[in-house]
């Protein structure tokens, strides 16, 4: 809210940013969902729930989380999972 007096530091920006991020990916997500990427999709939602903490653990949590994501979101997008195409 505009009252939030931390609202606008980086550190939240970053969080309302992430959360953005995890809405689209479930967004593409439920595009692509069969019964064999099924695994991988769930491993893929699962991940943002990785992200704690405060200050650097929560940035070395992030940088994690996006190593993560992109190694995972190629193998979907790569198609090494059967996967429908997106409609």
């Amino acid at each position: 809210t505009p009252f939030d007096p931390f609202g606008h530091t980086r550190e939240r920006r970053r969080e309302r940013a992430l959360l953005r991020e995890s809405e689209a990916l479930i967004d593409e997500l439920a595009t692509r969902l069969d019964r064999e990427s099924l695994p991988l999709a769930v491993e893929l939602a699962r991940l943002p729930e990785r992200i704690r903490g405060f200050g650097h653990v929560k940035e070395a949590a992030i940088r994690e989380y996006e190593r993560e994501r992109e190694a995972l979101l190629s193998r979907l997008r790569g198609g090494e999972v059967g996967l429908r195409a997106a409609e």
